[in-house]
């Protein structure tokens, strides 16, 4: 069994989350082998684009100011670590962290920058992978999601720490578990296994109860702790966290993060892909979560590829309404805004408006009395540059009451994430180690078919003439949500094996596209589902537009569009709601 703790989710996350799970590993709380985290989220490759323009380096810096931290006392404890905060320059991380202490042996591993190859390309080799445009102009930046295979040899060459550009997500996890367990690139059952493990941690305490829509019923959420995953030498794993932290690993917790951006039932990774429809949980003990029976099948012969596109500029305002007329004000206000702007609303190429109504009749304080007017614009520097000056111009001169929620400014490049395939014979990986630097091949895997359990039918049935109740739909499923792309993605679970059979048999198009309402409107559905998670789900083709980073909705990441549905009333079997 190798031990693997997460403590990272997104450049940004949680600074003390490395000391926190050394300091339990110290303490006997829990045992941990590796260190490992996600840095890299879509949008993170093109921050680190304008970071290494700025010249403060392409990597994730809070990473290296981890490592001050804990390096010496994870060497101490024979504790690896694997990371791919290597981002843009996994080199020239590995020389800041092997500068901490010099019994560190690092490693670096690369090969995924392709962005000289994808400005190379026809465009017609550029196809979205959802819309099939070509790209619209040369990227920023272009990085392949390349698998556990250079961390394995790195491991193998005697590293104890692993800097990555960019891999796939749960490739930090699995490069550790097969490299101890010494699996080929043809065990598919267990690299699946561990593959699902590494996407349970790879958001860190989104595993332990962090978003979790019962988080009600959990303890000392207020600090979650950290997931750590025990893999086994077959690939199955139990999801675990120290002892006395918040939070909790459940059934619940871990079907939640299963459930996170993913586009059905197969998983595809460079080194396999899992069968997520084929695992089974089991609570062991408290805490202690039992992910077992995953199938994997033969990668596919293509990897994905993120190119960053420049996508203009945006910018920014929000407006606070006060008392009476809030319509009224927030018509006001949008009219004097745009007369102080030359050409106006046409002078963009999008804009966005919003009105967020929190006002009460008869407020008993200023917070009753408030909407915010949220007005965000895309187009060029100088145009969306001239939006927070036309705003505040109009403080002294607008409607009644007038203030704002922030000081101007002059908006920010945005950027677009535009997915491609590339042939993944055509991409080795680079390890370096010391003075030695080599290639390592992609996994070469034949194809085969491979069967998958029939899923399993609830034990329970609803009957179809049950008398019905309109209430939230969240009163008996659990939701999670979160973005790919242009995409969003839905994943929903019921809590027993009724309410299961109910969900599966409702969950269609038709009521779908009504559960997801105007917003989604025009955007194609993707529908699946897991029945041995009592899950099932949507990808919202389009719901985002051009992704985050070019994206002006409320959500635009699509993390509240699960709590949203929860909040949807709908026709629910009475005997559910006992």
């Amino acid at each position: 069994m190798i031990a693997i703790a997460n403590v990272s989710g997104f450049y940004g996350d949680r600074l003390a989350a490395a000391r926190e799970i050394v300091d339990a590993h110290q303490e006997g709380r829990v045992h941990v082998d590796v260190l490992t985290g996600d840095w890299l989220a879509e949008l993170t490759m093109g921050l680190l684009a304008k970071q290494r323009e700025r010249g403060a380096g392409g990597w994730a810096t809070t990473f290296v100011r981890q490592m001050h931290d804990v390096l010496a006392d994870c060497l101490d404890a024979g504790i690896l670590v694997v990371a791919n905060a290597g981002g843009l320059d996994p080199a020239g991380c590995a020389a800041e962290i092997a500068a901490i202490d010099e019994r560190a042996r690092v490693a670096w591993v690369g090969g995924d920058d392709v962005t000289e190859q994808v400005r190379a390309l026809p465009p017609e080799r550029t196809a979205h992978l959802d819309t099939g445009e070509p790209l619209p102009d040369a990227p920023l930046v272009a990085n392949a999601y390349l698998g556990c295979r250079g961390i394995v040899a790195a491991l193998e060459a005697g590293a104890n720490v692993v800097v990555t550009g960019r891999v796939t997500d749960a490739a930090v996890v699995v490069g550790p578990a097969a490299w101890c367990h010494g699996w080929g690139v043809d065990d598919l059952d267990a690299l699946a296994g561990a593959v699902a493990a590494g996407h349970v941690i790879e958001c860190g305490a989104q595993a332990t109860g962090g978003n979790f829509s019962f988080a009600a019923e959990l303890d000392g959420t207020e600090h979650v702790g950290l997931p750590v995953a025990e893999i086994e030498a077959d690939g199955s794993s139990v999801i675990t966290k120290a002892a006395g932290t918040g939070g909790a690993v459940t059934v619940e917790t871990v079907t939640a993060q299963l459930l996170y951006e993913v586009d059905g039932p197969r998983y595809l990774t460079p080194d396999v892909v899992a069968r997520l429809d084929t695992i089974t949980l089991t609570q062991e003990a408290p805490d202690r979560v039992r992910l077992a029976g995953t199938r994997g099948e033969p990668p596919p012969d293509t990897v994905k590829v993120g190119a960053v596109v420049p996508a203009g500029w945006h910018n920014e305002m929000t407006f606070v309404l006060t008392g009476l007329d809030v319509e009224a004000k927030a018509e006001h206000a949008l009219a004097a805004l745009w007369a102080g702007v030359p050409g106006g609303r046409k002078a963009y190429d999008r804009v966005e408006t919003r009105l967020l109504r929190a006002d009460r009749p008869d407020p008993a304080r200023m917070t009753e009395a408030v909407s915010l007017l949220t007005v965000a614009v895309a187009g060029s520097k100088e145009a969306v540059g001239r939006l927070s000056r036309a705003a505040v111009e109009t403080a002294l001169a607008g409607y009644p009451g007038f203030f704002a929620t922030a000081p101007p400014g002059p908006g920010s490049a945005a950027s677009v994430f535009w997915p491609i395939l590339l042939p993944a014979a055509d991409l080795p990986q680079t390890v370096g180690l010391g003075d030695r630097t080599w290639t390592v091949p992609p996994p070469a895997v034949e194809a085969s078919e491979r069967g998958v359990p029939a899923p399993r039918s609830s034990e329970q049935r609803v009957r179809s003439d049950s008398p019905t109740t309109r209430a939230p739909l969240g009163t008996i499923v659990g939701a999670r949500s979160g973005d790919k792309g242009g995409n969003a993605t839905l994943g929903l679970w019921a809590r027993d094996d009724a309410s299961s059979a109910w969900l599966r048999a409702w969950w269609d198009a038709e009521h779908v596209a009504d559960l997801l309402g105007e917003d989604a409107a025009g955007c194609a559905l993707r529908l699946w589902e897991f029945p041995l998670l009592r899950a099932v789900g949507v990808t919202v083709v389009g719901f985002l537009g051009r992704g985050v980073a070019d994206n002006l909705a409320l959500d635009a990441q699509a993390k509240g569009l699960g709590e949203f549905v929860r909040a949807r009333h709908v026709d629910i079997p009475e005997e559910l709601l006992r």
